[in-house]
């Protein structure tokens, strides 16, 4: 069966939530919106484009930083409402410079940094 875009469910703002996830070491790494011309765009490249809420604009991942998401594969959950992209990540994955966006965790009512960013 062909891969039908319609098909997903975005939110009223026409948004999927989108988990990229390290192809190898399966560490989840960053969450970030996507429209269906990013899904598109993504697809049709294989470098990760994501839509960036704060400039309204198309935001492929690693074109001003270098730290690059290239595409490993494309699944969509059992609602069809988030996607979960499998990707080879230069870089770090972070704004921060850490490898991942969850870099902090809770451990008895206490905020605790797991990583510091990468030099």
């Amino acid at each position: 069966m062909a891969f039908d875009p319609t098909r997903l469910r975005f939110n009223e703002a026409g948004l999927i939530p989108a988990i990229a996830q390290d192809a190898g070491s399966g560490e989840v790494l960053m969450m970030a919106w996507m429209n269906a011309e990013a899904v598109a765009r993504t697809l049709e490249t294989g470098r990760v484009t994501y839509w960036s809420r704060s400039r309204s604009a198309f935001w492929v991942k690693g074109e001003t930083s270098g730290h690059v998401q290239k595409l490993v594969d494309l699944r969509v959950d059992c609602d069809r409402d988030c996607l979960l992209l499998s990707v080879r990540q230069t870089g770090p994955a972070c704004h921060t410079g850490r490898r991942s966006c969850f870099y902090t965790a809770v451990r008895d009512g206490a905020e605790v940094e797991l990583m510091a960013p990468e030099a």
